[in-house]
């Protein structure tokens, strides 16, 4: 039985050094992964490690708003 809200959502992580880099320009991009969470388990905004391909290290990744 499926209940009306899921309690696995689709959430998107942004560099943050990238978004710091974009307002100057600097950047050759930014940095995005997709991944899950529970919803119970985390209420709040997720931050992971995971590596920039832009910065050419492992970077803090932080959710972003839909």
């Amino acid at each position: 039985m499926a209940k009306g809200k899921d309690i696995r959502v689709i959430i998107i992580l942004t560099c943050t050094s990238c978004d710091q880099k974009s307002v100057n320009k600097e950047s050759k991009g930014i940095s995005r992964y997709i991944t899950q969470k529970n919803r119970h388990n985390t209420p709040s905004r997720l931050e992971l490690r995971k590596f920039c391909p832009c910065c050419c290290k492992h970077m803090i990744h932080a959710e972003i708003k839909k």
